[in-house]
């Protein structure tokens, strides 16, 4: 079978990693027990993870003219992802996310950097890969209007989108519409998409809801079905998600069905937590 080919419109970060036992209050000074720079971004890490899992895989992005910038490409270059979408641009600080990891759980603070200046035009250089492009996948770190847009390509190019809605922006529902499957978690869905009168979500058959410990539903003739994950040992969850869409993505592109896709995302999720940092567990396909 041909590796599927998926394509990443989104974010290139470098994650400042903060380790501690207590989080400090303001004003507060508190100790920490390590610190680490690890690559992240959620369209690197989807990007990372999906080559991981045996995808043919490209990302479109910005990275800046700094130290950062290059080591992220190089990066991506050692795990088999394209690179020629990726733009380094002049006089701008690379994306980076500061995350503090505290009690199993973390609180991230994120400077957009060149992830910022991803705009149309440069999008439209690579209409041709969206295009040839099995699924595309998009997150809410990058502007809007780029969101928009790409949508707009996929819409027209007739090619299947995945959109993670992260960190939680509002999108009109023409765009939302033309997503093939929405993958928010518990909270992003409630603060996006109202109950209707039926009990039911708005888009519900397009819904894919990760629901972190219990694993992941998705709606099946107007009824929630959860799946529920293996029981793992947690380090970090920082990058679970984007692990998730990734395996998602790769499982729905070699023709599996949703359930299918859900089992092999919540196994992959699974085994990426059990490292600090968002790409650091990610698995390689034998491991699943």
């Amino acid at each position: 079978m041909s590796k599927p080919k998926i394509t990443i419109v989104g974010s290139i970060n470098m994650d400042l990693i903060t380790v501690t036992d207590q989080v400090a209050n303001a004003g507060e000074t508190v100790a920490g027990t390590d610190f680490e720079t690890l690559f992240g971004g959620k369209g690197a890490n989807q990007a990372v993870a999906a080559a991981r899992l045996g995808a043919d895989v490209s990302i479109i992005g910005k990275v800046g003219d700094d130290a950062f910038g290059s080591e992220m490409i190089k990066n991506f270059e050692e795990n088999d992802v394209d690179i020629s979408g990726i733009a380094v641009e002049e006089k701008t600080p690379s994306g980076i996310a500061n995350i503090i990891v505290s009690d199993n759980d973390n609180r991230i603070i994120i400077v957009a950097g060149a992830n910022g200046k991803v705009d149309k035009i440069h999008v439209d250089q690579y209409t041709s890969v969206i295009k040839n492009s099995d699924m595309v996948l998009l997150q809410f770190e990058i502007p809007m209007d780029t969101i928009r847009h790409t949508l707009d390509i996929c819409k027209k190019e007739n090619v299947p989108v995945i959109i993670n809605p992260a960190p939680v922006a509002e999108l009109e529902r023409e765009y939302l519409s033309a997503a093939t499957y929405i993958t928010p978690n518990e909270h992003e869905r409630a603060q996006l998409f109202k109950m209707r009168e039926d009990g039911l979500p708005e888009y519900y058959e397009q819904l894919i809801t990760t629901q972190g410990f219990q694993g992941a539903s998705y709606f099946k003739d107007g009824r929630e079905i959860m799946i529920p994950p293996k029981s793992v040992d947690v380090v970090d969850t920082t990058g679970a998600g984007d692990t998730f869409n990734a395996a998602f993505a790769v499982g729905i592109s070699e023709g599996m069905t949703v359930e299918d896709a859900i089992y092999l995302a919540n196994d992959a999720a699974g085994l990426a937590v059990r490292k600090l940092g968002a790409q650091s567990g990610m698995p390689m396909r034998e491991e699943l």
